[in-house]
C-alpha cells in the first residue's frame, strides 16, 4: 500500500492535499505531516493544503491559495476522510487523478478515487509515519511535530489506541525532532474562559439512567461563550468521559451553517459505529459521529445507544 502511494506521488510535480471539514488534529497534522514529508524528499515538487481552519491551530501551519487551474494538473491527496460530504473544498474533483489515504471504518464512496485504508491505525497520522518508514524517507523535526499532534489527540494520549505499531511510531517521531512539550502545551493548556466554559457543560449534562449521558447544545450557548461550533461539539464531549456507570455518551450540538446537528459518540468498550453509521455518520468503534437533522433525532440515537447498554 505505501509503495503504491509512494509511486502516485512521483509520478506528478504538483500535489493538493485536501481533508475533512472542521479539522481536528489528526486531519491538520497528517495533511501537514504529508506536505512536509512530500516537500523534503522531493524539493522540485509543488505541494499545497487547502480547507478551513481553525486559529487555535495556526502553530502548526496555515492552508494555501490554490487556484482551479493548478488543481486541474495536480494529484488530488484527500486524507483521514473517506466520505464527500465530508471533504472540505470540493475542487478535489477536478484533480487529474484523487487518492484518499484512511484509518476510519468508512467505505470509500468517491467512485473515482484510490482508497488506501488501515482501520487498525489509530491515526491517519500513524499511516503517515508507516508510509515515511516505509519508503525510507527523511523526516524533518516540523513533519515530526505535526505527525505527532494527529497521534496523540486521535489515540486519547495513547488511552484509546495500544498497538505496538504506534508507539513505534510515536518513537520514531520523538527521534526525529517532534516537540512534544509544544504540542501539549498548545492543545491542553486552558485559560479561565476556557475552564469556566467546560465547567458549565459538565454541570449541564443529563444521563437517562441506564448508562447513557449526553448534551443537547443551542445556538444560544455557542453565541454565549463565542466559539465556533466544533468548540463546542467535539471540545465538550469529554466532558461526560470516564464516569462510573456511565458506558456511552453523545454531544449533540446545533449548526446554524448547515441547519443541522452535529452528533459527536464515545464509548467505554461497547461498539457504537453502528449506531452512527445507521445515521449517515461513521468514524471508530468507540469514537464515532453523525450529522443528523434535528434533535428528534437526536433522541432517537439516545434510545438505540440505552438499547446497546442494556444488551451488553
Amino acid at each position: 500500500m505505501y509503495q503504491e502511494i509512494h509511486a502516485k506521488i512521483s509520478q506528478y510535480s504538483s500535489i493538493v492535499i485536501f481533508r475533512h471539514q472542521r479539522p481536528d488534529m489528526d486531519a491538520l497534522g497528517s495533511q501537514i505531516g504529508l506536505k512536509h514529508l512530500i516537500l523534503e524528499n522531493y524539493p522540485h515538487k509543488q505541494v499545497y493544503m487547502v480547507g478551513d481552519m481553525n486559529e487555535k491551530y495556526h502553530f502548526l501551519a496555515s492552508m494555501d491559495e490554490v487556484t482551479d487551474e493548478v488543481i486541474q494538473n495536480s494529484l488530488a491527496i484527500i486524507v483521514d476522510v473517506a466520505v464527500m460530504n465530508m471533504i472540505s473544498d470540493e475542487r478535489y474533483l477536478l484533480a487529474k487523478e484523487i487518492i484518499v489515504i484512511d484509518h476510519h471504518q468508512n467505505d470509500c464512496d468517491l467512485p473515482q478515487a484510490t482508497h488506501y485504508q488501515n482501520i487498525k491505525a489509530a491515526a491517519a497520522c500513524q499511516m503517515m509515519v508507516e508510509f515515511a518508514m516505509e519508503n525510507h524517507l527523511t523526516v524533518n523535526p516540523d513533519c515530526a511535530t505535526a505527525l505527532y499532534s494527529g497521534i496523540v489527540t486521535d489515540s486519547g494520549r495513547f488511552l484509546f489506541s495500544l498497538t505496538p505499531e504506534l508507539f513505534q511510531c510515536a518513537a520514531f517521531l520523538v527521534q526525529q525532532g517532534a516537540q512534544t512539550r509544544l504540542i501539549y502545551d498548545r492543545l491542553y493548556a486552558e485559560n479561565l474562559k476556557d475552564k469556566k466554559m467546560k465547567a458549565y457543560f459538565t454541570q449541564k449534562f443529563k444521563t437517562n439512567g441506564q448508562g447513557v449521558a449526553y448534551l443537547f447544545n443551542k445556538q444560544s450557548e455557542i453565541d454565549r461563550f463565542e466559539v465556533d461550533v466544533a468548540t463546542i461539539s467535539r471540545g465538550m464531549v469529554g466532558v461526560m468521559a470516564n464516569i462510573e456507570g456511565i458506558e456511552i455518551w453523545a454531544n449533540f450540538t446545533y449548526d446554524k451553517s448547515s441547519d443541522k446537528v452535529l452528533g459527536e459518540f464515545r464509548s467505554k468498550r461497547i461498539e457504537i459505529l453502528p449506531i452512527a453509521k445507521k445515521y449517515g455518520g461513521g468514524g471508530h468503534a468507540l469514537a464515532c459521529g453523525a450529522t443528523l437533522d434535528n434533535f428528534k433525532v437526536a433522541k432517537q440515537v439516545i434510545a438505540d445507544f440505552t438499547k446497546l447498554v442494556q444488551g451488553a
